[in-house]
């Protein structure tokens, strides 16, 4: 298995940028806790976003990303357990050709990927992985 660490894929000829449109449901976290994902462990605080994808797939997102990632649908009052729409944020992304791990973030939760999954690079230094199949379904290319 491919150890990935420090990995810059604005630098990758093979990454492009991909934007997720997905409806999904959120409920934030009344306490600290953590979640398997298929991916791995996905740790969060209180008051963090646990989501819960239209494939049936959960992960974790930081209160602090979440409102630039995520937008309310009418008639939800932000900041409100329910349903949000993915905002078109466009991420990198590159298909890995092997099994592969890294973490989220620096120190962060360790994930780990299938030959075919996806790469993502939300930042320097953020990472998530996107099953094949869930990401020809959410993910589609960005067009500037």
């Amino acid at each position: 298995m491919q150890k990935l660490a420090n990995v810059d894929l604005d630098s990758d000829p093979a990454a492009a940028l991909y934007v997720k449109t997905e409806v999904v449901k959120v409920v934030f976290a009344k306490s600290d806790g953590q979640l398997l994902s298929r991916e791995g462990l996905n740790s969060f605080r209180a008051g963090d976003a646990v989501i819960t994808g239209s494939t049936g797939d959960h992960w974790s997102v930081s209160r602090d990303r979440f409102h630039t990632k995520y937008a309310p649908v009418s008639p939800l009052a932000s900041d409100s357990d329910g349903t949000y729409q993915s905002k078109l944020v466009p991420v990198l992304a590159v298909q890995m050709p092997e099994p592969f791990t890294i973490a989220r973030t620096a120190g962060g939760d360790l994930l780990e990927g299938l030959a075919q999954d996806w790469l993502l690079q939300y930042a320097p230094g953020d990472y998530g992985i996107v099953e094949n199949a869930r990401f020809q379904q959410v993910y589609q290319r960005h067009q500037p």
